[in-house]
């Protein structure tokens, strides 16, 4: 029992004098390091641009929708996608029996009543019939030109003709289907002309004009390019809060109705700290920064975002107010002696 309890003494002695020492060992070290001279920045927060993109798409400046006003059966269709009209061309052409029929039917009923109303005016030059005879008979021919008028415009309806000239960029009908009022069946664009339009947040909106201009990006034609704001909506959209801004493209090869852009937007109002490039040191995952403290290095493991110009946004590890080493950063280590250099001055 008396021999355990002195080898327990012995063997914390024993581990007391190998921790003191390794202590001393590390004290020693670090007051051993050499001072070396840096610079050092106060880190401050710093107002920075802030890029927003928003995507468009690309459409051509005058297009419309062509749709039926009456149903029928499509039974003539002269056009395909890629086919270039003229004003007038037809489009479409519908069957419509019921109309056809309604449209002969004021026709004849027209002929009959201005039949009638020249006999009786014949009669009553002879006194063979009354003035008031002759009035209704006038008033019922009106109706019935009212009406034949109108068969002769839907009728006329059934051909549907090209607004302007230009390009079918889309044909969703077939000779055979049935178009029903108020459903599409073709779209047109005029001339070569295009724009993007964008949905832009509502916070954002008293930084246009319609003399500013916006990066765009069309990845499919490999374009970068500046397009003016030629349009802004006055209202706010109530469930995304935002206004819709169209931006007119200037004309260059490669571009085509449809295609997807990206519109860069620049807010400045955010802050962040910020530091420089110089000042960050990179070991393998772990991101570094020292700052000087009392005269020697500390080092702080941080983490950033966004580079830009030489300055690196820091998101966490760093406060403002703080000195940071700007230069040097590679051959310090956390408790190394400093000598700040400020101005080409010691500090």
């Amino acid at each position: 029992m008396t021999f355990s309890k002195s080898a327990r003494f012995f063997a914390v002695l024993t581990l007391f004098i190998v921790t003191g020492c390794n202590e001393s060992v590390e004290t020693s070290t670090l007051e051993s390091l050499p001072q070396v001279e840096v610079r050092v920045e106060p880190l401050a927060l710093s107002t920075v641009p802030v890029q927003i993109e928003l995507t468009g798409t690309l459409q051509a400046v005058e297009q419309t929708t062509i749709s039926s006003r009456v149903a029928g059966q499509v039974v003539a269709l002269p056009v395909q996608i890629g086919s270039k009209i003229e004003k007038g061309d037809l489009l479409v052409k519908i069957s419509a029996e019921e109309i056809n029929a309604r449209a002969r039917q004021a026709e004849i009923q027209l002929d009959q009543a201005r039949r009638n109303l020249e006999r009786e005016s014949k009669l009553l030059q002879v006194d063979a019939s009354t003035r008031e005879s002759v009035k209704t008979l006038e008033e019922l021919a009106q109706t019935r030109a009212e009406a034949y008028r109108e068969a002769q415009t839907m009728l006329g309806y059934t051909e549907i003709k090209a607004p302007f000239s230009g390009t079918v960029t889309d044909k969703m009908v077939e000779v055979g289907d049935l178009a029903t009022p108020g459903v599409s069946l073709l779209k047109l664009e005029k001339g070569q002309a295009l724009e993007v339009a964008i949905q832009v947040p509502a916070a954002l909106l008293q930084n246009f004009t319609l003399e500013s201009r916006l990066p765009v990006t069309v990845p499919a034609a490999d374009l970068a390019l500046e397009a003016q704001v030629r349009e802004i909506s006055p209202t706010v959209d109530r469930a995304s809060r935002t206004t819709q801004i169209k931006l007119a493209l200037p004309d260059v090869a490669g571009l085509r109705s449809g295609q997807f852009a990206r519109v860069a937007l620049v807010d400045s109002r955010s802050t962040t700290l910020l530091i420089k490039r110089t000042a960050l040191r990179q070991v393998g995952q772990m991101q570094q920064v020292f700052v000087a403290e009392q005269g020697k290095a500390r080092m702080r493991l941080v983490r950033t975002g966004a580079e830009s110009d030489g300055r690196i946004e820091i998101l966490s590890g760093l406060q403002a107010g703080e000195q940071v080493v700007v230069d040097a950063v590679e051959e310090l280590q956390d408790g190394q002696p400093l000598k700040v250099i400020a101005d080409g001055s010691a500090q």
